[in-house]
């Protein structure tokens, strides 16, 4: 039974990592309108795959992968100018990386609804911080002349959501993934048991904000326009937590299915009624929560068994 279900589980990511070469390639033959619609699924992708990477496993919900994208994007503002794209773009991920390994310690701490909300404070003053940064250097919006064009970008970030979702699935089958879903169920018991609950965390945390600081940098590009309040939005970190309940992070095929979900309803809402957007989504949250707690892929587990 194991042997079979492990054999499922990498067919299933095959399936999904051929859909991205299958995205990348649609995209860049469909024309400029599904290029976008194409950047921005691959985009929610490996936002939403690395998020699930820390809290989908280890049951923490966190708010503050929007502070991961935006340092990203920043180190892309400040230094497009003086460094090649293709080393801005991981620079992001590093720095991003590096700030979770720096702020882990003392924000893991704090458990259930109490880390939700500091998440979400850290998230806001680092916004602010930088606002009053760039504010002080008479710098408040950034414009970022003679970017990429979009088959580019599109490149970037559909690599970008291939390596999240190889990355989900390859952590989530390890050891360590073993020990972050103990730490799940029972933190005390686990701890118990020889799992090294902190580092573990630590570790899950930092992993999981690499990827969004590189999509923030591509995303940078993509805008051509910087601005603090709107690449640190909080609208980011909640979009991602929903394609994860509507999803369900069970696995690496959750993530696509939530965002394939969500970007789907944005494209067809946003002609015929966009004002319907967020009151849909919200009341699909709602009803995901309390009927399908799981999401899309428990649905599909239960209609299977």
């Amino acid at each position: 039974m194991g042997t079979g279900m492990q054999r499922q589980d990498w067919v299933a990511l095959a399936a999904t990592l051929a859909g991205a070469a299958v995205l990348f390639w649609g995209g860049l033959a469909a024309g400029a309108y599904w290029q976008v619609v194409a950047l921005t699924l691959a985009m929610w992708i490996a936002l939403v795959q690395s998020w699930s990477l820390f809290s989908g496993l280890t049951g923490y919900i966190s708010l503050g992968h929007a502070v991961a994208y935006g340092l990203g994007a920043y180190v892309m503002a400040t230094q497009f100018n003086e460094w090649p794209v293709w080393v801005l773009v991981p620079a992001g991920g590093v720095l991003a990386g590096a700030v979770a390994l720096i702020v882990a310690v003392p924000v893991l701490r704090v458990r259930g609804p109490y880390f939700v909300i500091l998440t979400f404070g850290l998230a806001e003053l680092v916004k602010f911080l930088l606002l009053w940064l760039e504010t002080a250097l008479g710098a408040s919006s950034r414009l970022l002349f003679g970017a990429p064009g979009i088959e580019v970008l599109l490149a970037w970030m559909v690599a970008l959501a291939a390596a999240a979702t190889l990355l989900r699935h390859t952590v989530g089958r390890s050891r360590f993934g073993q020990g972050l879903l103990a730490i799940r169920e029972d933190e005390v018991a686990a701890e118990t048991l020889g799992v090294p609950v902190r580092r573990y965390k630590v570790m899950a945390f930092a992993l999981s904000t690499v990827i969004p600081g590189m999509v923030g940098a591509v995303m940078a590009l993509r805008s051509t326009y910087f601005e603090v309040l709107q690449v640190f939005s909080p609208t980011i970190s909640f979009t991602i937590v929903t394609m994860a309940i509507i999803g369900g992070s069970g696995d690496a095929r959750g993530p696509v299915l939530g965002a394939l979900f969500l970007v789907g309803l944005a494209e067809v809402l946003r002609g015929a009624a966009p004002q319907l957007y967020l009151i849909i989504m919200g009341l699909s949250l709602v009803a995901f929560v309390l009927f399908a707690p799981n999401g899309v892929l428990g649905l599909l587990h239960r209609r299977r068994g």
